[in-house]
């Protein structure tokens, strides 16, 4: 009536409405990035809570499963976590003592040597010795608003709380979530797509912070055996970086190698055998370990991983570098199985016209 094309209108409203709930996303992203963790701890214990929902007697609810699911958990880590993490401040204290006189040692020049390596080499230990210093006098000069900042940090400490705490709702009315879910679908093709999609990611998600574990705790393991057996000091201290950093891809190993051959360096003790090592064992978990671990729902190009994690980088910081691999994967999840739906459509044997018969 008014020349108004209502296919152009009905494009241009979902478009504003997409752009609409993007804004909405961008504004609550904290408190959304909170529940993607208290799920991604649900998917993490959901294994041993099934193992232990077998196990248990008698016909009930997932309750008593998953209560000794969190007291397992917890005294896991509370374990594991006085025990490494006393040992992780102790050398984390000598290597704040020590890293001067390493400094000072690696001033020396190197004997037979040109003097335009020694010169290279005294500029590179000043660069580091007045980052350290700079770095020092920062830290010393924002301890006064340290104190301003301490409520601050405590409204933080409370998510370590809140997180297992929606985690043990998400374990325990999942299944009922999902089904309200597929309830607001009455179209039964559309219906069973939405089935198969939750699957999918489902599938990718476990899978995905699965393996992100085991694949963080086999580096942990294998660095700090390896480095007490050559005897690189701070062996425990390195290890609990690289396992931690294996957390944000690719740029989160390639930092923590880095970091490990400077401290091999500065100690003098096999710094050559430890890159060597380090190579072997990127191509070892890179090639075999993450492949299988991961599966198929995770499978990204590199460039494709790089630029989630940049991008992920600037849009949310730490928590959008952490979260821009799983990102990536669920819209490859979603893209294949939307395309999946339209090439069975479109495939799909038409019904063969009725013919009237006159009697």
């Amino acid at each position: 009536m008014l020349g108004i094309d209502r296919r152009a209108a009905s494009y241009t409203f979902t478009a504003a409405l997409i752009l609409v709930l993007l804004s909405v996303v961008y504004l609550v992203r904290q408190t959304l990035f909170i529940f993607i963790l208290a799920l991604l701890f649900a998917y993490l214990l959901a294994p041993l809570v099934s193992l232990l929902d077998r196990f248990l007697p008698g016909d009930r609810t997932r309750t008593p499963a998953l209560a000794l699911a969190y007291i397992i958990f917890m005294g896991l880590v509370g374990f594991a976590g006085f025990e490494i993490g006393s040992r992780v401040v102790e050398e984390a204290n000598n290597f704040a003592k020590k890293l001067p006189d390493m400094l000072a040692s690696w001033q020396k020049p190197i004997p037979q040597a040109a003097p335009d390596i020694n010169s290279i080499k005294n500029e590179a230990i000043e660069w580091l010795r007045q980052e350290v210093i700079q770095r020092s006098n920062d830290l010393i000069s924002a301890l006064p608003r340290a104190g301003l900042k301490a409520i601050t940090v405590a409204s933080y400490l409370i998510f370590v709380v809140i997180i297992p705490i929606l985690g043990f709702f998400f374990l325990k009315d999942g299944r009922l979530m999902r089904q309200h879910i597929l309830d607001m679908v009455t179209d039964a093709s559309r219906r069973e797509m939405l089935d198969d999609l939750m699957a999918d990611i489902d599938l990718m998600l476990a899978s995905y912070i699965r393996a992100l574990t085991l694949l963080s705790l086999a580096a942990f393991a294998a660095y700090s055996i390896f480095f007490s057996i050559m005897g690189v000091p701070y062996a425990v201290l390195l290890a609990a970086l690289a396992g931690m950093l294996e957390f944000i891809p690719m740029i989160g190993p390639l930092t923590a190698g880095i970091i490990i051959v400077m401290v091999a360096l500065l100690s003098g003790s096999h710094a050559l055998t430890v890159l060597i090592f380090l190579l072997a064992y990127r191509v070892c978990q890179d090639y075999i370990l993450s492949p299988h671990l991961m599966g198929q729902g995770v499978e990204l190009h590199p460039l494709l991983v790089l630029f989630g994690v940049f991008a992920g980088a600037e849009i949310a910081g730490i928590p959008g570098t952490f979260l821009s691999v799983p990102v990536l994967a669920l819209m490859r999840v979603v893209y294949l199985r939307i395309r999946k739906a339209r090439l069975g459509a479109q495939f799909s044997p038409e019904p063969a016209p009725k013919v009237e018969t006159n009697p």
